[in-house]
């Protein structure tokens, strides 16, 4: 299965080979399981607001930068084009709300598949849609081991975020300017896995939400994982052939 996948994209992208020397994991709902926390707090910010937003907006646009989901959101809703600091302060509103819920909890697999990433030696890097800086702070502490501020990528990095390439582009620049074959990007949500595609970085998709599987396969992902466990338990076995 893994060698057919690695085998579709080398030939999509006209690539020779698939040679990781960095993972690029994307933050919510990959390393922390954070999304139903972030989905009420879109729904009870956004009602402020006069905007509708439902759990399941909240997972399809997952990835994206804040201000660019409000700014979608009112335009489609309320028939406005609102300018960044407009939709910056509404941000605002659920960030403060989001930040007031319990702590997410670390996502289960993904330390032991970091050690195992790391003793391979390859670099992680994180390439997230947020731009909170109390976030990327938790992410400098609980991942310290493996995870340093220049390879973090946030939403302050990129002019156009998820499912625009850019994030991820900017990912391979931080990582030491790799080319897309150098890299793999771990993803759970369709805009994310969208824009690692875009990237022609090679994409896994780990389903930790609420979605069908086929969203995230339909979103174009080269594999997919039911969970970050299971992931991390085919590590080396997918390592051993991605020197294709």
């Amino acid at each position: 299965m893994y060698q057919l996948a690695i085998r579709k994209y080398l030939e999509r992208h006209g690539f020779e080979v698939l040679h990781p020397k960095a993972v690029l994991f994307d933050m919510d709902g990959v390393l922390y399981d954070s999304m139903p926390n972030h989905a009420i707090a879109w729904q009870q910010s956004m009602a402020q607001f006069g905007i509708q937003m439902t759990s399941d907006d909240a997972y399809a646009t997952e990835g994206a930068r804040g201000v660019d989901t409000i700014r979608q959101m009112v335009q489609h809703q309320q028939g406005r084009d609102i300018d960044e600091t407009e939709a910056q302060h509404m941000y605002d509103v659920k960030s403060q709300i989001f930040h007031s819920l319990p702590e997410a909890p670390i996502m289960p697999g993904i330390f032991n598949l970091m050690q195992q990433i790391q003793a391979d030696g390859i670099q992680i890097g994180v390439v997230t849609g947020s731009g909170q800086r109390p976030l990327i702070q938790r992410i400098l502490s609980d991942f310290k081991d493996f995870v340093d501020e220049g390879h973090i990528t946030t939403a302050y990095d990129v002019k156009r975020g998820k499912p625009n390439p850019d994030p991820y582009l900017m990912g391979l620049k931080k990582a030491g300017n790799l080319k897309p074959y150098e890299a793999i990007v771990v993803e759970n949500a369709p805009f994310g896995i969208r824009a690692g595609v875009a990237a022609k970085i090679f994409t896994i998709a780990v389903n930790t939400g609420p979605l069908p599987a086929q969203v995230l396969l339909d979103a174009n992902a080269d594999l997919l994982f039911p969970t970050m466990t299971e992931f991390s338990h085919h590590w080396e076995e997918l390592f051993r052939i991605t020197y294709f």
